[in-house]
């Protein structure tokens, strides 16, 4: 679920009538980056949540998997690589290569990660190559795969992560809800539905959805983050809620990222904070000058500012041609000039 949620555009306070901007990559990452989705969000208004926490929940604080996990989700991918695995428990030894090999494609090894688990029968594992796929562009066979684990294996929890993830990121939001809604407690799973409704602009049952969550997973590093999403959607004294979360995660030590700065970032820029957000951002682009989430935002930045952010355009179409910010600027370039040559200037004769 790699993730984002971190260009600006990602997190206005906009009105629930209007088109939704892209939500922060559930890691994905990706990846990350699912597309604008086409379903309403009404068919889901009732989905139940479980409302008590597992009696071994192996991401609890109890559990021998906190770190790891935590190290996913914070963005530190490469901690997760390296990460030393080998007191796990047999049971928890799956779960762990699963987030190593999510953070590996998050780190752009899509295709060794789709060599490893080739011929695997594991769905968990199935269910990674087929995200592999997806970020290395073959969508249709990637989606084919999902659906045929949605049949089989629909109980799994990767299944459902991973499987809502490529649903979502082509378009399939109804697919991808209903195979989340399976989830038991799963909090991977309640985040991904957030972000889902946030895209669909239906924040009423995003600020549901966390507020369900929030009663069986009170300290949680993914229901932080995933309050802190919706905070940037509805905005007022939310922005500075989220600025703390991120802040937090950005400047310690043991929890700072590269996404983790830029997530600082943007709640510095809807609380009006410019010289600290592109204090953050670049911060950011120092660590690695191709990531493409700062690029976007300290685009935002520059246009926000009312400095020439030509340069900053064309540094994102090399690194990311389709990056959904692109891609939004294209189509509502083409609406305007639509619109505009309706109202074309008569000449007088």
């Amino acid at each position: 679920m790699n993730c984002h949620l971190e260009t600006k555009t990602e997190s206005e306070g906009a009105p629930e009538s209007s088109k939704p901007p892209t939500a922060p990559v559930w890691p994905p990452t990706p990846p990350s980056r699912p597309g604008v989705t086409n379903s309403t969000g009404h068919f889901y208004d009732d989905i139940a949540v479980a409302t008590t926490q597992p009696t071994m929940d192996p991401y609890s604080a109890e559990g021998e998997l906190i770190n790891i996990h935590n190290h996913f989700h914070q963005g530190q991918y490469q901690e997760v690589v390296d990460f030393d695995t080998s007191s796990f428990s047999p049971e928890n030894a799956l779960p762990a290569r699963v987030l190593q090999l999510r953070a590996r494609i998050a780190l752009g090894q899509s295709e060794d990660v789709l060599a490893e688990v080739k011929g695997e029968s594991e769905p968990d594992l199935e269910a990674l190559g087929a995200f592999a796929q997806y970020t290395l562009g073959k969508a249709d066979a990637a989606v084919a795969t999902i659906q045929k684990l949605a049949q089989s294996a629909a109980d799994n929890v990767t299944v459902q992560i991973i499987g809502g993830t490529v649903l979502q990121a082509s378009g399939n939001s109804d697919d991808a809800l209903a195979l989340l809604s399976q989830h038991q407690a799963s909090l991977e799973a309640v985040a991904l539905i957030v972000q889902i409704h946030l895209q669909q602009n239906r924040t009423d049952l995003a600020v549901k959805e966390v507020a369900a969550a929030r009663r069986w997973a009170q300290d949680s590093l993914l229901v932080n983050l995933a309050e802190s999403w919706v905070g940037l959607r509805v905005g007022g004294e939310k922005y500075q809620q989220a600025f703390y979360v991120y802040e937090e995660l950005a400047q310690a030590p043991s929890t700072a990222s590269i996404r983790s700065l830029v997530s600082q970032a943007v709640c510095e820029l809807h609380l009006g904070r410019l010289e600290e957000a592109q204090t953050a951002l670049e911060q950011a682009l120092q660590k690695d000058p191709a990531y493409v989430e700062a690029i976007a935002n300290l685009l935002v930045l520059k246009v926000v500012s009312g400095n020439d952010a030509a340069e900053l355009t064309e540094s994102l179409k090399t690194a990311e041609p389709n990056h959904q910010f692109l891609v939004d600027l294209a189509e509502k370039s083409e609406l305007f000039d639509k619109a505009a040559a309706k109202y074309s200037a008569k000449v007088a004769s």
